[in-house]
């Protein structure tokens, strides 16, 4: 072995019986190539059993894409052995140490790709590199899945579960959340009871226990709340505050879009009525001013949305809040607002679930946060051709994954030790 043939075993992390013999640059295509052979004679464990000591049967020739030198890129070239197992009487490939079995990549490769991707679209990465994104994306699912075999979940007792869009259309995929830890722990397909039923089996999976979950969080769906029901037994619902003033929004827009077609001064006026009063600007602030003095059916419409946002912030027990929140009812109910008559009735049959978020202090707001990166990363990438590649990059987002490989240029902070 040469002195530069040497630099690079080091330099690949090779030890023995594994050695780079020979190097080959292509200054045309910028490329290097490194033959990497195994010393003859060797011999090796078997893939299968475990066996010590097995000769080599034969050689299948691999080729690795390896991270770049410099500008150039960078192959592995080797010939694995295959052993004949005396102890099992297989015959099967044995694993090289700088991939995994199956992948074209070097393991260094896909460990930058997944650092890359946390932050950039597949698409992108996949372009930067020269490869297809098709084979990231395999790399993704393989990593991804590997870490959540990995991850424990016997400690969840609260959940947050909302939905997010996986494309244009009715295309759904369903988020359960760990409350206290601030972790995505499951994603499927839909929006109905089946998604509740199969979070159930991927939490055995991971430690965890549905007759362990104590609350859980979610919107008025009929499917989450049978889901919830079925599933997950002891868990008391608590209906999310974000989306009860959702429903009261929608009820303002539509009485503001009915009175719009009266009450043309209305015109333009949604996004302010929608809006945080608190984060208004000084034109929404002077249109709120002028509009309130007309006496209009929506100005009525915010004062009601707004009442209700204000016992969600205000309130500071159960019983304040059903004091409260009786009153607003009766409100509502006496409007002569449809919108809000309807609303009122709906908050009536679910009174049971909105109140026990005094108690339990839950809300998916953390959730509604995530679920806004995650759509962020979707806009980015332009969407994505498979459900479950949004599924993987939800997990990468938000799932707080411990045993992914780390970026191979990460260094180490001899202040911190981090």
């Amino acid at each position: 072995m040469g002195p530069e043939t040497s630099l690079f075993t080091t330099a690949l992390g090779l030890q023995a019986p594994w050695s780079v013999t020979d190097v080959r640059f292509d200054a045309k295509l910028k490329e290097i190539h490194f033959d990497v052979r195994f010393k003859a004679g060797s011999r090796f464990a078997c893939p299968s059993c475990g066996a010590p000591d097995q000769p080599v049967h034969d050689t299948r020739s691999r080729i690795w894409e390896h991270l770049r030198f410099f500008e150039h890129k960078a192959f592995i070239h080797a010939d694995v052995p295959r052993v004949a197992c005396s102890q099992c009487s297989k015959t099967g490939q044995v694993p090289v140490p700088w991939a995994r079995s199956g992948s074209g990549f070097s393991q260094l490769f896909e460990a930058f790709v997944i650092a890359l991707v946390r932050q950039m679209p597949v698409k992108a990465v996949a372009d930067m590199l020269d490869v297809g994104d098709d084979r990231l994306w395999r790399v993704l699912d393989h990593y991804v899945s590997s870490a959540r075999d990995r991850e424990d979940f016997s400690a969840v007792t609260a959940l947050g579960i909302d939905e997010t869009a996986a494309r244009r259309g009715h295309n759904y995929i369903t988020l359960f959340h760990d409350l206290l830890a601030g972790r995505l722990l499951f994603a499927c397909e839909g929006r109905d009871a089946k998604t509740v039923a199969a979070f159930g089996e991927d939490l055995r999976a991971h430690g965890g226990d549905p007759d362990a979950i104590s609350a859980a969080c979610i919107d008025m769906s009929r499917a989450y709340i049978s889901g919830v029901a079925k599933h997950l037994p002891n868990a008391d619902v608590t209906f999310d505050p974000f989306h009860v003033i959702q429903l009261a929004n929608v009820a303002l827009e539509e009485v503001r879009r009915a009175e719009v077609r009266s009450r043309p001064e209305l015109k333009h006026s949604r996004w302010m009525w929608l809006k945080n009063k608190k984060r208004w600007t000084k034109r929404q602030i002077t249109q709120h001013h002028d509009l309130s003095r007309m006496h209009l059916k929506t100005g009525r419409a915010f004062r009601l949305k707004e009442a209700l946002r204000d016992i969600f912030a205000e309130a500071e027990s159960k019983a304040e809040a059903e004091e409260r929140l009786t009153a607003w009812f009766q409100w509502a109910r006496r409007s002569r607002l449809p919108a809000f008559k309807k609303l009122a009735l709906t908050l009536k049959a679910h009174w049971d679930g909105i109140l026990n978020g005094f108690d339990s202090d839950l809300s998916n707001g953390a959730v509604e946060a995530i679920n806004g990166f995650i759509q962020a990363a979707k806009a980015r990438a332009r969407g994505y051709r498979k459900t479950r590649n949004l599924i993987n990059m939800s997990y990468l987002i938000a799932g707080n994954l411990t045993h992914l490989p780390a970026s191979p240029y990460r260094t180490t902070s001899c202040a911190t030790g981090k």
